[in-house]
């Protein structure tokens, strides 16, 4: 059975990109920007960073565009660029992410995945709870729950095994519910 392509709502200013025309590349930009600056900073923690991997996102992926082939939306093809020049930055810096292998706490199946919001704490306060995370445990907080990626590809990702990306998806979420907490009682 052949598998039916993804018609992308911008595929018009798409085509018009693989010509090389610079206005339709100024318009993608435009739509994209926003959330593909938001989803670096959440990996990376670090707002120049976030905005230097986002420009060469869209350079590369303007030079690459006949590499899109439409089996998913343009949008989520230019964020698995994002994320992997992120994920790049990430090993560039040398830094490895902080992973205790010696126990294993598996999540409970029953967990949904979502963090109860304590009272009184505004969107703010989360990002910034979020940013003082351990880097690894931000990482996988961030590829999880905000950029949507399930354990397995998070796995293949960050070459970690299933288990231990639940494992610090779980931790992360309780260490952000703790800084939540600890920032609540500041302000």
């Amino acid at each position: 059975m052949k598998k039916l392509k993804y018609q992308d709502i911008n595929i018009k200013l798409i085509n018009a990109c693989r010509k090389g025309d610079s206005k339709a590349q100024f318009e993608i930009y435009r739509l994209y920007y926003k959330s593909m600056y938001n989803s670096s900073l959440r990996i990376l923690g670090n707002t120049a960073e976030a905005e230097d991997v986002m420009q060469e996102g869209f350079l590369s992926a303007f030079q690459k565009i006949d590499t899109y082939k439409g089996e998913v939306s343009f949008g989520a093809w230019l964020k698995k660029i994002i994320v992997n020049r992120s994920l790049d930055i990430i090993k560039s810096r040398k830094a490895v992410i902080s992973i205790e292998t010696t126990k294993v706490d598996l999540p409970d199946e029953s967990d949904s995945g979502y963090i109860e919001k304590p009272d009184d704490v505004n969107i703010n306060m989360i990002k910034e709870a979020i940013y003082l995370l351990p880097e690894g445990y931000r990482i996988v907080l961030s590829l999880y729950l905000l950029e949507g990626y399930d354990h397995d590809e998070i796995s293949e990702i960050l070459n970690i095994t299933n288990a231990t990306s639940r494992t610090q998806f779980h931790r992360a979420k309780k260490k952000l519910a703790e800084q939540l907490n600890e920032l609540k009682a500041v302000s």
